[in-house]
């Protein structure tokens, strides 16, 4: 598995301070962002998935605790819109040239938009996909908001 990827060179690019941690990625599992944080050993909620949607039919990502869900009305409020509802795979997969289970909100092909949830900014560092399955990248949560230009909001049902 190679520890560079589109988001560790967006990071480093950016002069973000972050370490890099690779876990067994098991493709089964019900939910990615749980089985992450079980094979880091860390709590859900410093673990964030990233999750690509659309608000108003405009791509938009949102970075939220692996162990929470999105709320579609919060997540279309947060970007100034009526509704919103997750992407197709496929279309997350062209939009990011990621593949689902190593989508990052770092290093995407096309900047759109981003919202990371309040609640994980209180954190001291935090867990992000680092742009392949079975990679993440520990963070300041700020350093990350930051990096994206991401607006924080309630984004949790």
């Amino acid at each position: 598995m190679s520890k560079t990827t589109r988001a560790t060179q967006m990071l480093s690019k950016a002069g973000v301070a972050f370490s890099v941690h690779s876990y067994d990625y098991d493709p089964s599992a019900e939910r990615v962002g749980l089985q992450a944080a079980e094979a880091l050993g860390e709590d859900p909620s410093r673990v964030l998935k990233t999750l690509m949607a659309e608000v108003d039919g405009k791509p938009v990502c949102c970075v939220v605790p692996s162990d929470r869900e999105v709320s579609m009305k919060k997540l279309a409020s947060a970007f100034g819109g009526k509704s919103a509802a997750m992407m197709k795979p496929a279309d997350a997969e062209r939009l990011t040239g990621y593949h689902v289970g190593g989508i990052s909100p770092f290093g995407q092909k096309k900047l759109v938009p981003t919202a990371i949830e309040e609640a994980a900014l209180a954190e001291a560092e935090v867990y992000i996909n680092g742009g392949q399955r079975g990679l993440q990248v520990r963070l300041a949560p700020r350093d990350a908001q930051a990096a994206l230009k991401a607006i924080a909001a309630a984004l949790i049902a």
